[in-house]
């Protein structure tokens, strides 16, 4: 792990509580991007030998977003292009800068000040990540284990609000962003495209039915044939959204098997 933060008393305090978690061995540190960055190309042993390996350098970046010469957002560029990449996990004290977070494809965003409890959420989330990453081909996505309750974060008014994904009911793409609709019967516009959701929440249950809609399966009431094909009943309300052809056999599958 590495562990980059350009204030003393946030680097010692992300580093304890990585050290509290027993997944994680050894803590690299580095007080600014350029630091992170040097660390990576140096000739430490153990870096070089997970090089030789194939592997990533480093397994996870835990990264403040705000730094001094180069940002947080800046350095993520740098390590998404690695090939192998490490798993990137932000650390901020403003939420509203958490929105950007899922573009670089972190898997998670701690907020400052992190309890041990919230930071070994985020330790998962990077396992998880490691272990699709590590699957062979063809293999099935793991399951997300039901207490892993991905949140949004969702802009409104100069406001973040956390929207967790167990309340998600279905999602409709709209160009590079994503509208999400929820069990109180509110929308949210996120800047995370509708490709990238259906990713991530593979294992939790959401399933493609059509380019615009992801669903969550379990809501899933109905599949009925209508005047321009098949469609499905979310919820026990007559809310109907499309099937596509090419997803109609994976979702009969998918409802035959749940």
């Amino acid at each position: 792990m590495l562990a980059v933060d350009d204030e003393p008393h946030g680097l010692d305090l992300l580093v304890e509580s990585l050290q509290n978690n027993p997944h994680i061995g050894r803590v690299f540190t580095a007080v600014d991007a350029s630091e992170a960055l040097r660390l990576l190309a140096s000739d430490d042993s153990e870096l070089a030998s997970r090089k030789a390996q194939g592997l990533p350098t480093i397994d996870a970046v835990f990264a403040d977003l705000q730094m001094p010469g180069l940002s947080g957002m800046e350095m993520a560029r740098v390590f998404s292009a690695l090939s192998p990449a490490p798993v990137l996990v932000f650390v901020t004290g403003h939420a509203h800068e958490a929105v950007n977070a899922f573009d670089l494809g972190a898997v998670d965003y701690l907020l400052k000040p992190c309890n041990q409890s919230r930071l070994d959420r985020a330790v998962e989330r990077v396992l998880e990540k490691l272990r699709t990453t590590a699957a062979p081909a063809g293999a099935a996505p793991e399951q997300a284990k039901p207490d892993d309750d991905e949140v949004i974060p969702v802009e409104l008014a100069g406001t973040t609000k956390l929207v967790p994904r167990s309340t998600v009911r279905w999602v409709e793409a709209q160009g590079d962003y994503a509208r999400l609709f929820t069990t109180d019967g509110n929308s949210h516009l996120v800047r995370i495209p509708l490709t990238q959701l259906e990713e991530r929440w593979a294992g939790a249950g959401f399933v493609r039915i059509h380019r615009s809609f992801l669903v969550a399966l379990n809501l899933i009431t109905e599949l009925r044939m209508g005047q321009g094909g098949y469609q499905v009943v979310i919820g026990n309300e007559d809310k109907l959204l499309p099937v596509s052809r090419r997803h109609t056999r994976e979702l009969k599958d998918r409802l035959t098997g749940r």
